[in-house]
């Protein structure tokens, strides 16, 4: 252990002289309290050190002592349905001691040391060896599992970076703690239940695959409009109010991920305790069990110290890294980086940096990208195919998209759902502008939904043309008003509304249209879109708009206008009973039809 002494101190960034032996990123103990800190800059014989926890009352001269390893977490099963801070002490245990407020230097075991868990090794592995071969104790190599809840088999594995050799022993099926051996190599070494590893190195894969399976939502808007890949990233900026915690919370509950891990980074406190106070009431939709026990919760919030939000993306990923490497895939939600990026602006003034664009660091764009760049979809050492998504909440002030964050963001992102003002305040939720938005992964699940519904790329194609040509109207509706446009653009407009009321806009208090299936988006797309394009052909015919509209067609046992029942029966319709689409399909086709074909033999006439 190498020690030092506090030469001087700025809010939460402190030199120490005697510490130039100590490591980049090393983890440094500070004054009586041992408060947490990490070297981040070395000097010659001083190191600059930002610390995790509020240092009031530190004088010049105290101790600061390195500990000789990196920041690290400790991998292993009993991390599902835990409330961590950013630096992986437990909140739940330390509030239980300290109440509210966690006392500086204060510890707590990131894992229940006492809790037993049923080890059963492999099968195969442990046959092997009981027949005497020589299995090599590779990084990866499944020694057993765990079961950590009812959702989550853990996989037990030799760790990256293990010294050689081959399996010596491996324990038998029976209970054990996070800190018990269960496998030992010929060359000494010791393989325990969990496992540390250090949050700034990304986890090593075998090889990285194409993201060309959708993570899907529920929420037509993304999956159909502007999807996202499993192993993808994007990015939902948004002013205050628009929605961005509340379109995460609804990716968390409703994705098809195996794991989610909800990153608080500086957000408000009351934000955070929705989350904590709302997940583990959740019910997994999947499962029909508690959300908490695919979930991990890091809070970070803005009452905390500022540094801890700098290593609690970190800290995030590397957990999410760590149930990749076992075959599953994980979503991280990060809310919000922007409040991160606020953390390094911080931290970069403090040590006296020289800034960039409105005061943010010059290497704002690099931690950004070392963050994005951990995302992707994998073949991992296991020889198991994982994926880790990442989607980063962003706080432009002011709803302005030309702040660094947002455009920096954009840059290492490719899918990006902006949020609308305007959308927000009419509450049209999701918020999501189909104008501002866009995906760069449809051509890569194209094959996926294709497979779903042939027209999935059609009809997504001709309605955001669609609504692209409405916008434009829009404009001169606002100077003339709609009436004095033809009825082949008042048609447009008819559309764009029904899409928007009746195909974006989802209700999260709807019990049926709370979630929708893939199936059932394409179809509604569709039964849209084909009312578009049989009722511009009656405009041609010379119908007028108003017959068209005045189309009756029974849904739920009522008879109700064409426009109405197109919004409505998004909710009407079950997930489960799609056939419902095609009654009503057939006989607003049927009508159509009808009207085309009278107009038709005027035209004859």
């Amino acid at each position: 252990m190498i020690e030092g002494r506090v030469k001087r101190i700025s809010g939460p960034i402190i030199r120490a002289s005697g510490l130039g032996g100590a490591g980049l990123f090393d983890v440094v103990e500070v004054g009586e309290k041992r408060i947490i800190g990490e070297v981040v800059r070395l000097e010659g014989d001083e190191a600059v050190i930002q610390v995790y926890e509020d240092d009031t009352g530190l004088m010049i001269g105290a101790r600061a002592a390195s500990t000789g390893r990196p920041l690290s977490v400790l991998l292993g099963p009993g991390l599902i349905g835990t409330i961590y801070d950013g630096i992986q002490r437990p909140l739940e245990v330390l509030f239980r001691r300290s109440g509210a407020f966690m006392t500086p230097g204060e510890r707590g075991e990131p894992l229940d040391t006492a809790k037993n868990w049923r080890f059963v090794p492999d099968g195969d592995l442990a046959a092997r060896l009981a027949r005497g071969e020589k299995i090599r104790a590779k990084a990866g190599l499944v020694l057993g599992t765990v079961k950590e809840t009812e959702s989550i088999t853990c996989r037990i594995m030799v760790p990256p970076g293990v010294r050689g050799g081959d399996i010596a022993s491996l324990a038998g099926e029976g209970s054990c703690t996070v800190n018990s051996v269960i496998a030992k190599t010929d060359g000494g070494e010791d393989i325990p239940l969990a496992q540390w590893w250090p949050v700034r190195i990304p986890r090593p894969v075998a090889r990285r695959l194409s993201p060309e399976m959708p993570l899907v939502t529920g929420e037509r808007v993304i999956d159909l409009f502007f999807p996202l890949s499993k192993g993808g990233t994007a990015a939902i900026p948004g002013g205050f109010g628009t929605g961005k915690t509340m379109t995460q919370h609804a990716i968390a509950k409703w994705c098809d991920a195996d794991v989610i891990i909800y990153i608080g980074c500086g957000e408000r406190g009351n934000e955070m305790t929705d989350v904590l106070t709302d997940f583990p009431r959740l019910t997994d939709p999947r499962t029909g069990r508690s959300l908490m026990e695919r979930t991990i919760l890091i809070a970070n919030t803005s009452n905390m110290p500022v540094a801890a939000r700098e290593v609690s993306i970190y800290t995030g990923v590397t957990l999410a890294e760590f149930y990749r490497d076992m075959g599953f895939h994980v979503a991280i939600m990060a809310d919000s980086t922007s409040r991160w990026a606020e953390a390094l602006r911080e931290l970069s003034g403090r040590m006296e940096e020289m800034p960039a664009e409105e005061g943010f660091p010059a290497y704002l764009p690099t931690r950004l990208a070392e963050f994005y760049e951990r995302a992707g979809r994998v073949s991992a050492l296991s020889g198991l195919e994982g994926s880790v998504t990442i989607i980063g909440a962003v706080s432009p002030p002011g709803g302005d998209f030309s702040e660094p964050v947002t455009q920096h963001s954009k840059r290492f992102i490719r899918c990006f759902w902006a949020l609308d003002r305007d959308l927000a305040n009419a509450r049209h939720y999701p918020a999501i502008s189909w104008i501002d938005s866009y995906s760069e992964y449809a051509g890569e699940v194209k094959s996926w939904w294709e497979r779903v519904n042939p027209r999935w790329d059609a009809v997504r194609r001709q309605s955001l043309d669609l609504l692209k040509r409405e916008q434009r109207l829009a404009e001169i509706v606002r100077l003339v008003g709609p009436d004095a446009l033809p009825d082949d653009q008042r048609l447009i407009l008819l559309t764009s509304d029904i899409i928007k009321n009746g195909f974006l806009q989802q209700n999260s208090f709807d019990e049926v249209d709370m979630y929708c299936v893939p199936a059932k988006q394409v179809m509604l797309l569709e039964l849209i879109m084909e009312f578009h394009e049989r009722a511009r052909t009656c405009v041609k015919l010379g119908a007028p708009l108003s017959k068209i509209t005045g189309l009756e067609f029974a849904l739920e046992g009522k008879t109700l206008p064409v426009r109405e029942g197109l919004s409505r029966i998004k909710s009407v319709v079950k997930n489960g009973e799609l056939s419902g689409l095609d009654d009503y399909g057939r006989d607003m086709r049927r009508g159509l039809e009808e009207l085309e074909r009278s107009y038709r033999a005027r035209e004859t006439l």
